[in-house]
């Protein structure tokens, strides 16, 4: 795919302009950066890195630690601080990271230049000289967010074009990214880099940051302007600027990465003291006709795809939804406290559809899930895809809602079963899903309210009874579905949602996927597979 000639005076008219008088770093100035590098051809970065640190295994990794007194900014007033990650195994290339310092209009640009000096290389042995001609491979964002006066690490940017946020009293799961290119297409995924950083110095009375960021990859290039904002919910504003230099199949905005495993939806495989283990347990949509769906996520059996048509969506998410601590009961890594991410759209994106990813994963140490939106029509060479949007990472997830929603609380999933003559249960080959819904357009009816469940199936789910019955404990209502998969090896969909006495919706859409089994596997385990493309 070649620049046609107005992409390259348009290339031409914007250099003569990053080339004039003095001016503020701006969003503008590095979107030309990045049409000018979409009209070279691609250079990937090389690894700088000696044997001990590419060999280097990640718990001798995780022993590189950024010397507190040596935080970027340690000695400013200003409520944020800088860390850096050293190189190290796949992080083999260095991403120069520069400051944005001055007054609006006279500001400078300087590069945060390495410093082995700035690291606690903890019990590693290496040669001191090979230190010398490192780099860093990202940066962490410290901010008091939890108390005052304590320095909390609220942002991490590593590798590609990765990175993870989180609030007041949350701890890292889930991640974004940049962008993504052919996921879980035929042939090998893209992961786009930010190969150069550049952060605003944040003053005395700031209480948001500003990062700029530069992505190129094989067939795309991209500016991007971050504003992170700290608090119990942290938000971040992102403005991309994306131009293609190659031919695509799939091109990812807003691209999420989290980890499924096993929950009440679809219990392990093993028994296991732990409920659940996930850093996300469904994908949210609110679509530009409003309605919200709500897609339990799988640990498939093997590779699966869902797409959903999303024109002008009003916001999409991996959410984590119940944080009761009895729900996983791991001590260790808090499955309860892990943000969900919402994506919510800045202006009119289109048409186009959101993605759902799933893929096999025998533990929790693969990230194998990841959820993205889509335009329908890709931009030619030289015209920018400008996409604007907030990010919340949230543990409030109803807060999303509106007061006229109800939301999916749960999805359980147990082996179907009739009551005989004499009242004692009998499986009878179906699955049985209960769904509970919750909500104020739930809460504010009397148990006796008239309400209903639309509920349906594709030609491979055979709907064999259900039943609606009013849940006093969450003042909602819980729906229950016999099923039957005709042929295994095919998908079975379900939909279903509660109406009031008028007909009108009172809840999401409920939309549960029972995956199909390949054909030499056995039902009811979970089949290990690859995972997807490693985060930070």
């Amino acid at each position: 795919m070649l620049p046609n000639p107005l992409f390259l005076r348009r290339f031409a008219a914007l250099a003569v302009l990053a080339c004039g008088a003095a001016h503020a770093f701006s969003l503008d100035e590095l979107t030309t950066r990045a049409l000018a590098l979409a009209a070279q051809p691609y250079v990937a970065l090389q690894s700088n890195l000696p044997p001990a640190f590419s060999q280097m295994q990640f718990a001798d990794y995780q022993k590189i630690q950024p010397l507190r007194e040596r935080f970027e900014w340690a000695g400013l007033d200003t409520p944020f601080k800088l860390a850096f990650y050293h190189q190290g195994m796949q992080f083999a290339a260095p991403v120069q990271i520069n400051e944005i310092v001055g007054a609006q209009g006279s500001e400078a640009v300087q590069e945060i230049r390495y410093d082995p000096a700035r690291f606690d290389f903890g019990d590693l042995a290496f040669d001191k000289q090979a230190t010398s001609a490192l780099g860093y491979a990202g940066f962490r964002v410290l901010y008091p967010v939890n108390q005052p006066g304590k320095d909390d690490e609220v942002m991490s940017l590593l590798g590609a074009s990765y990175f993870r946020v989180i609030g007041k009293g949350q701890v890292y799961g889930l991640s974004s990214r940049g962008l993504a290119i052919d996921t879980a297409q035929p042939g090998p995924e893209e992961f786009p880099r930010f190969r150069e950083f550049w952060i605003r110095r944040p003053a005395p009375q700031d209480r948001q940051l500003t990062i700029y960021a530069l992505l190129d990859s094989p067939r795309a290039t991209g500016a991007y302007e971050f504003t992170l904002t700290p608090g119990s919910d942290a938000l971040l504003d992102v403005k991309a600027r994306i131009f293609l230099r190659g031919d695509i199949r799939t091109l990812g905005v807003a691209p999420l990465t989290s980890m499924f495993l096993f929950g009440p939806s679809q219990p392990a495989a093993q028994h296991n003291f732990r409920p659940a283990i996930h850093d996300s347990n469904g994908l949210a949509i609110h679509t530009g006709g409003g309605e919200w769906i709500w897609r339990p996520l799988n640990n498939p059996p093997m590779l699966s795809i869902s797409s959903f048509q999303a024109d002008s969506p009003k916001g999409f998410g991996l959410l984590q939804r119940g944080r009761e601590f009895s729900r996983f009961e791991d001590l260790k890594d808090r499955y309860d406290l892990r943000p969900s991410a919402w994506v919510e759209p800045r202006g009119d994106w289109g048409r186009g559809r959101v993605t759902l990813v799933e893929i096999p994963t025998p533990d929790e140490t693969n990230d194998n899930i990841v959820a993205f939106w889509s335009p329908d029509a890709l931009p030619a060479p030289g015209d920018p895809l400008q996409l604007d949007y907030r990010m919340h990472w949230t543990m409030d997830e109803p807060a999303l809602f509106g007061d006229d929603t109800a939301w999916v609380r749960q999805t359980l999933r147990a082996t179907g079963e009739r009551y005989q003559p004499n009242l004692v249960r009998q499986s009878d080959g179906s699955i049985a899903l209960m769904v509970d819904f919750e909500g104020p357009s739930l809460a504010r009816l009397t148990p006796d309210a008239a309400v209903s469940a639309r509920y349906s199936g594709n030609a491979n789910a055979d709907i064999l009874g259900s039943s609606l019955q009013y849940h006093p404990a969450i003042r909602g209502w819980r729906l229950t579905l016999r099923v039957k998969v005709k042929e295994a090896t095919q998908v079975a969909e379900l939909r279903a949602a509660l109406a009031g006495p008028d007909g009108a919706a009172l809840s999401e859409t409920w939309s549960y996927q029972l995956p199909p089994l390949p054909p030499q596997a056995t039902p009811g385990v979970v089949l290990p597979g690859a995972a997807a493309s490693p985060g930070p």
